[in-house]
């Protein structure tokens, strides 16, 4: 009966601690979602960004992915979408290129 209790304790500890570590985890993708935040500020600073989604990953190459970017934009009533494509490897982690482009709705 002891042992048991032991081995459940144990399950239990292991579980909490998987828990934890799930949660301190943060997306691979943060840092270029940050970047590219700081990027339509800077290139849109008299606006407001009503919306912000992260449309996905592409893989370009072996190590080289794109991260896209929505964020939906509102300049004085107009309101259009800004895509930022960031591409950087996942091996050393550094940015490659980084593209901009407004999507005006009709």
């Amino acid at each position: 009966m002891k042992k048991v209790s032991v081995l459940l304790m144990g399950i239990f500890l292991i579980m909490q601690a998987g828990a934890i570590s799930a949660q301190a985890q943060k997306p691979d993708y943060e840092k270029y979602g940050k970047i590219a935040i700081t990027v339509v500020q800077a290139d849109y600073p008299e606006v407001e960004i009503n919306d912000y989604e992260y449309k996905g990953r592409k893989t370009v190459s072996k190590n080289l992915v794109e991260d896209v970017f929505r964020f939906l934009v509102d300049d004085k009533g107009q309101k259009f979408n800004v895509i930022v494509t960031v591409q950087h490897d996942l091996k050393n982690e550094k940015l490659l290129s980084l593209k901009v482009t407004e999507q005006k709705e009709k």
